[in-house]
């Protein structure tokens, strides 16, 4: 890429997207073009084709999907397999029929077994069943990965996928019922604190054990697998077959939900009793991303978690 190539980010206004045109832009990107929902809806076959067709972007990074907690997942099942399914083919099939240079897509490592050995390596995509709760959720972006390396392998396109850990960050979604774990908490203690709440009830045991990305290093993880890397670089030459190219973006350091929820409670003031509730689900007990991969093609993360937390409570209370 260069500073002027024309990029376009699905999805810019997330968590995801918002910090990747923020790296792109520091990094001196010039030529960015990206739409909201009410001016292309993702959905839609018709007026996707269109924009490819009128834009003529030289790189796509898709970072536009349907997201979610446990709750959210759980639910609205039917939403998130489809509208997951219908982001990814519209875009990914336009990016091939109007000559997309590269195209990065964005997943998550929920894509990854419920008894995945750990820590997570791509290699274990597809060996064993997934966690209920996300099972649509899962199968749309395991669909996306494997339509990536089949257009490659049968188009010669350059279409790479990457697994992001659970991220956080500004832009992060704060609702309630529909936002991830570590949002959830910091609002859940900024409100406990204001109103005096004597306790919050955390869903679980606090025994599970999870791993934080600070988005910004996401991001930053993106640009540069975009600018340094390409699908042949994802195997091996002499491989019969081609698998599990996509790649993994984390820590490879994970802290149990008790500790997260108390470094959250320190970090807000919140001065009252923390409650974990036996009788809500854990989900997976462990989760924690194998980053090898990452790491041997020359990318490591920067933001230690407390860090990271502090600088988005930050940005929660402006």
């Amino acid at each position: 890429m260069n500073k002027n190539s024309k990029i376009y980010i699905a999805g810019h206004r997330g968590l995801v997207g918002s910090a990747i045109v923020k790296n792109l832009e520091l990094k001196g990107y010039t030529n960015l073009v990206y739409r909201t929902h009410k001016e292309l809806d993702l959905l839609d076959a018709n007026a996707v084709a269109e924009f490819f067709a009128k834009e003529k972007p030289e790189y796509v990074i898709l970072a536009a999907a349907k997201v979610g907690g446990i709750v959210a997942n759980n639910t609205y099942r039917a939403d998130f397999i489809y509208e997951n399914l219908q982001i990814q083919n519209n875009v990914i099939h336009q990016s091939y029929l109007n000559g997309v240079a590269k195209l990065l897509f964005l997943g998550s490592t929920c894509i990854y077994p419920k008894n995945c050995p750990q820590p997570m390596s791509e290699d274990s995509l597809l060996t064993s069943e997934l966690e209920y709760t996300n099972e649509p959720y899962a199968i749309a972006k395991i669909a996306g990965i494997k339509m990536c390396e089949s257009y490659n392998l049968q188009y010669g396109t350059n279409f790479i996928s990457a697994m992001p850990t659970n991220l956080y960050g500004p832009n992060d979604n704060f609702d309630l019922e529909t936002s991830h774990v570590l949002p959830a908490l910091l609002r859940k203690m900024h409100e406990a604190k204001l109103n005096n709440t004597p306790k919050v009830e955390i869903w679980g045991s606090g025994k599970p054990r999870r791993e934080f990305l600070y988005s910004e290093d996401m991001a930053d993880a993106c640009v540069f697998l975009l600018e340094n890397r390409d699908f042949k670089d994802t195997y091996e030459e002499d491989d019969k077959e081609i698998r599990n190219t996509h790649i993994n973006i984390g820590t490879g350091v994970d802290i149990s939900i008790k500790e997260l929820a108390e470094t959250i409670q320190k970090i807000v003031g919140y001065k009252g009793e923390l409650y974990f509730d036996n009788s809500k689900p854990d989900g997976t007990m462990k989760k924690l991303t194998d980053v090898n991969k990452l790491n041997s093609l020359g990318w490591n993360y920067k933001m230690d978690l407390e860090s990271g937390i502090k600088e988005m409570y930050r940005w929660y209370l402006e």
